[in-house]
């Protein structure tokens, strides 16, 4: 039987997946099998013939679990699930069953099983398996990972326990994510004291980091479903502003920040032009990540010409400028395995922040 920890959360995008994939890292530095399972999984994709969630399929290909994958994404939601479950369509026993019977064997088979949560504590409840029955019926203590400030994290944490209360299942201790660096020690001390009186310890996760919170040039070029004309290294750098082309040539140029992916209508051709010319220079570099190019009709066979030959990344989208924008924007990072880069940055980050035997000894 494993020891097992429950990755919980206030909500979406608080840092889970990043928390997990920590564990899992610093877990076989001490014991020889460790387990991951998502029960319920939100975000369905295909990997070699087989549909999971992401997170499973992040985890199985990092960390070698590729043949436990059916067991670590054993109930994935799909569009249309939930009406189906109300109708009749789909058991809730068959999926309880499903679920409880991938966790006993990931139990049997390791000695440390991470499972992680999906979204914050009530999802799955339509399906008679939220994240705190799940933790209960598995007799597994719950870390609880939120974001970062002060009121905002004591509310939303207070939320939240009231569900695993109800459910009589363990929450042992809160995990700060996106701390801002400046503010770490004060933001840690004063979430320790709002969370004593209910016997809880907080732990200190990673600062707030752009490289961790924003996309890589692939990751947008799969949320905008585009072919990314870039090198590979170029594909994993990270964009830190997405910036509307819509001034002249030399305002645009004035504007960019660090790491911009700047969003060029097809007409412009000046500011391609301009663009592409300027990448060639080592101080734009940092300055431009890349460009995409909205609009149905063709470039210019000149302005293509320049663009490729200045190696600048760029895409093509058969959208407007308005729609591209608002996918950007809309869309919130995940973590694939491809994104070496920021896995590789995750897991050194996760041996400076975590006492991973500090954490081991209080779910023990």
């Amino acid at each position: 039987m494993a020891r097992k920890i429950f990755i919980a959360a206030t909500g979406m995008n608080s840092g889970k997946t990043t928390t997990s994939l920590s564990l899992m890292h610093m877990a076989l530095k001490k014991y020889d099998r460790v387990g991951f399972i998502k029960p319920i999984g939100p975000k369905p994709a295909e990997y070699n013939g087989q549909v999971a969630d992401k997170d499973a399929i992040l985890m199985a290909r990092y960390f070698g679990l590729v043949d436990d994958l059916p067991l670590m994404s054993p109930f994935v939601l799909h569009q249309g699930d939930t009406r189906r479950i109300m109708d009749g369509e789909l058991s809730r026993e068959k999926i309880s069953q499903q679920i409880f019977a991938a966790i006993a064997e990931l139990d049997d088979k390791n000695d440390f099983l991470i499972i992680e949560g999906a979204g914050h504590t009530g999802v799955g409840s339509l399906l008679g398996c939220n994240n705190a029955r799940i933790a209960r019926e598995i007799n597994a203590a719950v870390l609880m990972v939120t974001g970062g400030g002060l009121g905002s994290v004591v509310d939303a944490a207070h939320m939240n326990l009231a569900l695993f209360q109800k459910e009589r299942a363990e929450v042992k201790a809160i995990l700060v994510n996106k701390i801002i660096p400046n503010k770490r020690e004060q933001a840690l001390d004063y979430l320790d004291r709002a969370f004593r009186p209910e016997g809880l310890q907080v732990i200190g996760g990673f600062n707030y980091q752009p490289i961790l919170a924003n996309p890589t040039l692939r990751r947008i070029a799969n949320v905008l479903d585009i072919e990314l004309h870039a090198s590979e290294e170029e594909a994993q750098r990270i964009v830190h502003n997405v910036q509307l082309g819509a001034a002249s040539a030399q305002r645009v140029a004035e504007l960019l920040c660090e790491s911009s992916l700047v969003i060029v209508n097809r007409s412009r051709d000046e500011l391609l032009v301009t663009l592409a010319n300027l990448y060639r220079i080592e101080e734009y570099r940092e300055k431009i990540a890349g460009i995409i190019i909205p609009g149905v009709g063709q470039i210019s066979h000149i302005t293509q010409t320049i663009i490729k030959d200045s190696g600048i990344p760029y895409m093509r989208v058969g959208r407007t400028s308005s729609t591209v924008f608002e996918m950007i924007n809309d869309d919130v990072s995940k973590l694939t395995v491809e994104d070496t880069h920021k896995i590789c940055l995750i897991t050194s980050l996760a041996e400076k922040r975590f006492d991973f035997d500090a954490i081991d000894k209080l779910f023990d």
